[in-house]
């Protein structure tokens, strides 16, 4: 991952950043619409579970980086 951060810089971490927000939201409306959170405190709990899934598929997120980023720099010219 280091060298793809080197090699594409900016379009690299953008499609990193870009993976962890779709899967965290992802996550968290699963999670939100799998149960009824009515309280501040299970809102928050909401998101932390959300959060520690998305930490859970951090290695498939780095693989779909890797794959990702020379095609999406190639597509860009």
């Amino acid at each position: 991952m280091r060298a793809m951060i080197e090699k594409y810089g900016p379009l690299a971490v953008g499609i990193y950043l870009g993976l962890f927000f779709i899967v965290l939201f992802g996550f968290a409306m699963a999670i939100q619409f799998g149960f009824q959170v009515e309280s501040m405190a299970g809102g928050l709990g909401t998101w932390a579970a959300a959060y520690i899934a998305t930490k859970l598929t951090q290695p498939l997120r780095i693989i779909a980086t890797i794959a990702l980023v020379p095609w999406v720099a190639k597509l860009r010219g």
